[in-house]
């Protein structure tokens, strides 16, 4: 019993560490990541693992996983415009690493790669790109500038072997004192668009005063040469149209009552009386 222990501790210690050395040995590259072997006898391998279980020697090699799956990035920045007027930019970067240029990234940036040269080049480009413009252009060119701080930027960043895969600016904005100066323009812009239509406004009504009044001469003159033609029974027809119309709208109406008139004291006729009953 006492030489069965005696192995079973003999083996123990051996097997603990064929294990923790096995162990040691293993590492995993995630989905979406990719792996640079750094050795301390040759230094950086160029070979990038790919995702998997891999082996390596343990103290001897170190696995460093990089994270090659597209990021966003926020890079903003206050500069001046061609004409002297500050403008605060903030540009959106969606970027990854070359894959096939890990082993290098890691050898000149680290991992931290992306904070160490995407806020210097996106700075210097912003500068640059929109000091070629003024504040003006910035608004009504806004496409063009976005084209050309894409492309110089796509430049920039491809020497650090980094990809970009959309860059647009997401934010922009003007000092006071330019802002207080496009309401002020605004405001003026509004005031002539609303006295333009006041006076619009008032020239057709002009207009229209002046049609209804040459309509109305025309009409009193062909109603004289009538007259003179034909004497006054144009307007005996029309006093006969109105008096219809009157007698019909009382007739109509339950409320009137006629009360004819009869012969009076001394033989004089009495009046006709229209009579409103409630």
């Amino acid at each position: 019993m006492a030489t069965a222990l005696n192995t079973i501790y003999r083996l123990a210690i051996p097997s603990a560490i064929g294990v923790g050395l096995l162990q040691a040995s293993l590492y995993d590259v995630k989905g979406g990541s990719r792996a640079v072997i750094f050795d301390r006898l040759s230094g950086v391998k160029e070979t990038v693992v790919n995702e998997g279980t891999h082996f390596l020697i343990p103290w001897l090699q170190k696995a460093v996983v990089y994270d090659v799956r597209t990021k966003p990035r926020n890079i903003s920045t206050t500069t001046g415009s061609k004409d002297l007027q500050m403008v605060s930019l903030t540009l959106r970067v969606l970027h990854r690493p070359e894959v096939a240029k890990l082993p290098k990234i890691y050898q000149s940036l680290g991992l931290d790669y992306d904070e160490r040269v995407l806020p210097s080049i996106g700075n210097e480009v912003l500068k640059a790109i929109v000091a070629r413009f003024d504040a003006a252009e910035l608004i009504t060119q806004r496409e063009q500038v976005s084209n050309l701080i894409r492309a110089e930027l796509l430049k920039r960043a491809n020497e650090f072997n980094i990809a970009l895969e959309d860059v647009s600016i997401t934010h922009m904005t003007f000092g006071k004192e330019f802002t207080k100066a496009v309401e002020q323009k605004q405001i003026a812009q509004q005031d002539a668009e609303r006295a333009r239509f006041i006076v619009e406004k008032a020239e057709q009504e002009r207009q229209a005063s002046v049609i209804r009044a040459e309509g109305e001469a025309e009409s009193a003159e062909t109603i004289s040469k009538a007259i003179e033609k034909s004497g006054d029974g144009v307007i005996q027809i029309r006093k006969i149209d109105a008096a219809k119309d009157i007698a019909q709208l009382l007739a109509s109406n339950p409320n009137v009552t006629y009360l004819p008139g009869g012969s009076g004291e001394g033989g004089g006729k009495g009046g006709n009386y229209l009579l409103g009953l409630r």
